[in-house]
This record gives C-alpha cells, structure tokens and sequence, in this order.
C-alpha cells in the first residue's frame, strides 16, 4: 500500500506524538521495514539509550547574543547542522515521497541525502532542494556501473555523493520477516532499474552464496580510493564505526567520514555510534568533515553529538514520522521542531553558536563522579 498519509495536513505538537501516531497508523509490516531493527534489536536500543547517557554540563549567565545555528558543510550553507538520513522507498510512507522530503529540506534550510533506492526519480527530487542535495551511492558490480551511476547524480545536480559501505548485505531483520514485508505495487527502486546484477550460476551444495559468490563483487579501500580519484563529485564514506577505518578513509581521499551503524538495521551487536564518536574525531584529527547518524531522535541529541566531535548529523526515523503523518508539511515541521529544541538546549548550556559547542559541555557515564 502506498500511503496517502495518515490525516492529511495534521500537525502535531511534538516529536514523541509524531512517533506515537505514525506507529499506529503504519501497516504492521512497514512499521517493521521503517522503525525496527537486526536481530534482538539491541543496537538499535544502544543508539538511543548511549545518547541519552551523555550528560550536558551547561555554564550559566551566557545569553546567546548573536545566536545561530548556520553551518557550512563542503560548501552547503545550512541553517541548522542536519541532513536528512538516506532511506528508501519513502513512497510508502506517503505518495509525496521523496519529493516531499526534499520540499522540507529546502524549507527548513537543511540537507538531504537521497537514497538510492528512492521511490522517484533522482532527477525529480533535486529540483526540489537544488543546492542541499548529495545522492546515496551503493557499490555496484563493476567499477564502470557505479562510476556511471555517480555521473548521473552529478548530471542532475547534487553537490556530493555518499557511498554507503556498512550494508553490503541485509542485516537479520526479525521483525520484516514475521510480517512478510514485501514492497507493494508502484514502489520499487526506480533509479536502479538500469543497473545491472550479478549473474551467478546455480550454487552447488558445497558453496556458500555469501563467501563463495557475493564477496567477490563487494568493493575494497582501493576501490574506494579508485572512486575518490574518478568520481565527479566529492565522495563522503558512510558506515563507519572503527577508528581505523575513518583514517584509511581520509588516506584514501575520502571528502567526510558519517558515523554510522545504520540505524541498528545492519549487524545487531554494533556499538552504538556515539560511544565510538569521540575516538573517531580523534583518529579524523579535523583532517575531513565528520558526521553521524543512528539514535538521534531529539535537539538535545544533536546538541551532544556536536559536543562529541561531530560537524552534523544524520537523522531518519523522526522525518519518516513526520512524512507519514502530514507529507512534506509533517516532514518539514519535524526538521523544524529539532531546530527548535537544538536552539533550546544551546540557550540553556551557554552556547550561542555550533562553533561554541565543544567537549567541554559534556561528560561520559565513565567520567562521572559521586
């Protein structure tokens, strides 16, 4: 089913009522595709429960004189440090789609990450936010077809391209499987239709298709560095969670590393990505733009990954919310009301901009003292 929305227009007074009523209104199986998680769930909880960990130290008698939250990000000037998390086949959450999501990009002075799996035509969304748009990349078979893929995101106008390395199959998703998710009629990746696939023979019974047969199409750091090199647009590596592997992606070329585990949907038992931020801005040094997604459901989340060493933030499931309940309108309020309580938490803290936002203002359950 493709949803016209739950109540047309209806807005709603807060983040958790739009959360509450999108999760009654969804059919039981896309509640499973949007809002579950891998396996036990468990680092999907972490992402949210690490968070809500992290204390804000907040100094008094500091007005945000001259207050913002403005960024500028590989060129993108924001008005708030927040893009929108790259999901798929948001046609079935509302028939604006996509499209209505990038309207509420533009609205609320934002930044979105499409997704290659998108429900329109890449080429339809960016019209919609022109200048705060960067495009999903996912490894295709060759080299050639994700170069041509990235051609044609860089021919319809986005700014950037974001390869996403940490699904390179599906995670064990319990919940999608008990409700026999399968997309309905008229959603499917429509920008991927020309892409081609692996051709594989039949697998013989001593054969894993996992080790035997995939693992010799998925891409490696000298591919990654061989698409850094050719691409047209700058290429930000999303899916990392190891120290490590945020500095081979800057020795690589990489334009930004996101912090992510994909929203608890990939491997169940990942950490959570704020306790692994702190030792990744350490390994990045501020030789690159560093991001994060996965939990970030509130302003003051926002407030605490910034506090931690991220320049911005990825965020997904309260946009699905919002697009549920009332389209690009509910999509756009949503942007907003983390805007709001992001300026909130900077007023009450001492910080009257993202700059002034620093390490200093938090603390870790492990440095806590009694």
């Amino acid at each position: 089913m493709i949803s016209e929305g739950a109540q047309s227009n209806q807005i709603l007074a807060s983040l958790p009522a739009y959360a509450r009523a999108a999760k009654r209104s969804l059919p039981i199986d896309q509640v499973a595709y949007f809002l579950s998680g891998a396996g036990c769930e468990t680092t999907m909880r972490r992402n949210t429960d690490d968070l809500g960990r992290v204390t804000i130290k907040p100094r008094s008698l500091c007005p945000p004189k001259n207050g913002s939250t403005k960024v500028s990000l590989l060129g993108m000037n924001m008005d708030v440090p927040i893009l929108i998390a790259p999901m798929a086949y948001q046609g079935m959450l509302h028939k604006d789609g996509e499209v209505g999501l990038a309207a509420a990009t533009a609205a609320q002075g934002c930044g979105m990450i499409v997704s290659a799996q998108a429900s329109h035509p890449m080429e339809t969304i960016v019209r919609q936010a022109p200048d705060a748009s960067w495009m999903q990349v996912y490894w295709q078979v060759t080299r050639e077809a994700t170069l041509a893929f990235a051609q044609r995101a860089a021919d319809a106008g986005y700014k950037a391209l974001v390869l996403t390395i940490d699904a390179p199959v599906n995670g064990v998703r319990d919940a999608e499987i008990e409700a026999a998710f399968t997309l309905p009629d008229g959603v499917n990746a429509v920008n991927l239709t020309d892409i081609p696939s692996p051709n594989f023979e039949p697998l013989r019974p001593d054969e894993s298709m996992l080790f035997d047969r995939i693992a010799h199409v998925l891409p490696d750091w000298e591919d990654l560095a061989w698409l850094c090199a050719n691409a047209p647009l700058p290429v930000l590596l999303k899916g990392i969670l190891n120290p490590k592997d945020a500095g081979l992606a800057a020795d690589a070329g990489a334009a930004g590393v996101i912090v992510s585990n994909h929203g608890g949907r990939v491997l169940d038992g990942a950490p959570s990505t704020i306790s692994v931020l702190p030792d990744i801005a350490a390994a990045v040094g501020g030789r690159l733009p560093l991001l994060m997604d996965s939990g970030i459901r509130r302003g003051v989340d926002v407030f605490r990954a910034l506090a931690l060493g991220a320049d911005a933030v990825l965020v997904g499931r309260p946009v699905c919310h919002g697009l549920h309940i009332a389209g690009a309108l509910g999509a756009s309020h949503v942007l907003r009301l983390l805007r709001d309580e992001l300026e909130v938490a900077m007023t009450l803290a001492g910080c009257a901009t993202i700059a002034d936002i620093t390490r200093d203002f938090v603390q870790l359950p492990s440095e806590a003292t009694f």
